[in-house]
C-alpha cells in the first residue's frame, strides 16, 4: 500500500476509501497530496466527484467561511442525500445560519461551566467503578469494558436515558456511520431511535425543565414543537448522540494504543501526572475520532490557488490536518508536551466548532487521573481491531492487560 500511494496516478488518489482508514494505511495517500496537491480534485469515486483539502490553514479557511461554503445544502457527509433516513439529517450541524445558532444555543447550556462542574464527580465516581472492575492479569478489550462503558454511560446521563438501555445509544451511534448496512436496515434502526425518544418525549410532557439535552430540547422556545417534524429530532439526537459518543470513546482507546506505541511518553506521563490535560488535547490530535467534515460551495471560491465551483462538493480531512508536518512538528508521534497540542482541528473551527469538546476533554483528563492512580501500565496486547468507516476513525477491539501500581 505504502507503493501505491506514490505510483497510483495523482488524480486518481481516492483518499475516502474506508479499507485504507480501517487498515491504518491512509498516511502516505495524504502525504503525498498535502505536498503535491493539498487542494485536490477527484472527478470519479463512489461518492462522484469531490474536492479533497488536506493542510490544516485550508482546512481552517473553509471551515471558517461558513457564507461560501454551506453545511445545510449537502449535509457533512460524504454520501448525497437520497430519501429520510440518509445523510443529512436535518439538525443544527447540517443548517446554515441564521437556524444553526438558534437550535445550538438551545441544547449548549447542557456544556455550559456549572453543569460541567456538576458532572466531574459522577464522572470521576463511575470511571473509578470500572476501572476497579477490571480483570488484573486476565487480557480484556479496553474498548468495550472500559471506551465503550464509559462514555455510554454519561450519554446516558446526558439524555436522561434508561440506563439499563445505554447500549441502544451505542448502537444507534455506530449505525449512523456504519458502510455495508442495507438501506432497509439502516432505517429500521434509526427508526428504533425516532420511536424510542418519541416516547420519552411524551412521557415527559409536562416534566420540569432539567439539564438534560431531552429536556432542554422539550422546553426550548424554538425546538419544544421539534416532535412534530420527525427528521429534524431525529437528526439533532444522532448528532448529539455520535458527538457525546465517538470523540471521546475513541480517544479513550487511541490513548492507550499511543501510549504503548511510543513508550517514552508513557515514562513521561508516569513521571509527571500533571502533564494529563496537555496530553489529552495531544491524543485527540493524534487519534482525530472523526476523519472529516464536508462543505458544498455557495459560489466559486478560490482555496490553495483553486478555483471550487458553486456547487462542488469540498471535503476537510481533518485527520491529515492533524498531521501536516508544517503545523506539527513530527506529527505522527504523540508528544505528550506538545506545546501546540491544543491547536488540533479534530474540533472544527467556526460557528460549528463542537459545543462539547469541553466534556470530552474533561472526561479523559479524568480518566486518565484515576487509571494513573491504579496502574503503572496498560499494556496493548494484540492488534487492535479498527472500525470500517471513512468518517470514524475508531476501534472495535483493543487487547490489554492492566498491571496495577506496586
Amino acid at each position: 500500500m505504502l507503493a501505491a500511494a506514490h505510483t497510483t496516478p495523482l488524480d486518481q488518489i481516492d483518499v475516502s476509501n474506508w479499507h485504507l482508514m480501517q487498515n491504518d494505511a491512509i498516511w502516505p495517500y495524504f502525504e503525498r497530496l498535502r505536498k503535491e496537491d493539498p487542494v485536490h480534485y477527484l472527478s470519479d469515486s463512489r461518492y462522484g466527484p469531490f474536492w479533497s483539502v488536506t493542510k490544516f490553514d485550508d482546512i481552517k479557511a473553509v471551515d471558517s467561511n461558513h457564507k461560501a461554503f454551506s453545511s445545510e445544502r449537502g449535509g457533512i457527509g460524504l454520501l448525497d442525500p437520497v430519501g429520510d433516513f440518509n445523510a443529512p439529517f436535518k439538525s443544527f450541524i447540517t443548517m446554515d445560519q441564521p437556524k444553526h445558532d438558534v437550535q445550538r444555543k438551545v441544547v449548549t447550556p447542557v456544556v455550559a461551566p456549572k453543569n460541567l462542574a456538576q458532572m466531574e464527580g459522577l464522572i470521576r465516581e463511575r470511571s473509578g467503578r470500572i476501572l476497579d472492575g477490571l480483570p488484573v492479569g486476565e487480557t480484556f478489550n479496553w474498548v468495550d469494558r472500559v471506551s465503550i462503558e464509559l462514555t455510554t454511560q454519561m450519554l446516558a446521563t446526558l439524555f436522561n436515558f434508561p440506563f439499563e438501555e445505554r447500549r441502544k445509544l451505542t448502537r444507534w451511534s455506530d449505525v449512523t456511520s456504519m458502510p455495508g448496512l442495507s438501506q432497509e436496515q439502516r432505517q429500521q434502526e434509526m427508526q428504533e431511535c425516532l420511536d424510542t425518544f418519541t416516547r420519552l418525549w411524551h412521557e415527559r410532557r409536562g416534566e420540569e425543565a432539567g439539564f438534560d439535552l431531552l429536556s432542554l430540547l422539550m422546553h426550548g422556545e424554538e425546538t419544544r414543537d421539534m416532535v412534530n417534524n420527525p427528521m429534524e429530532y431525529l437528526g439533532n439526537l444522532l448528532l448529539l448522540i455520535v458527538g457525546g459518543n465517538d470523540t471521546t470513546r475513541n480517544s479513550m482507546s487511541g490513548g492507550v494504543l499511543a501510549l504503548n506505541q511510543f513508550p517514552g511518553e508513557y515514562d513521561k506521563l508516569r513521571d509527571d501526572t500533571s502533564l494529563i490535560p496537555n496530553m489529552v488535547a495531544e491524543i485527540i490530535r493524534w487519534q482525530t475520532p472523526l476523519a472529516f467534515m464536508r462543505r458544498t460551495a455557495l459560489q466559486d471560491t478560490e482555496v490553495g490557488g483553486k478555483l471550487i465551483r458553486e456547487g462542488d462538493k469540498v471535503i476537510m480531512w481533518y485527520v491529515s490536518g492533524n498531521r501536516d508536518e508544517e503545523k506539527f512538528d513530527h506529527a505522527h508521534e504523540l508528544k505528550i508536551d506538545r506545546p501546540n497540542a491544543r491547536n488540533h482541528v479534530s474540533f472544527g473551527f467556526g460557528i460549528h466548532r463542537c459545543m462539547g469538546n469541553r466534556l470530552a476533554e474533561m472526561q479523559l483528563r479524568i480518566v486518565w487521573e484515576e487509571i494513573m492512580k491504579r496502574f503503572e501500565h496498560v499494556e496493548v496486547v494484540g492488534e487492535p481491531k479498527r472500525v470500517l468507516s471513512n468518517f470514524i476513525r475508531g476501534y472495535s477491539e483493543l487487547p490489554v492487560r492492566v498491571h496495577p501500581r506496586t
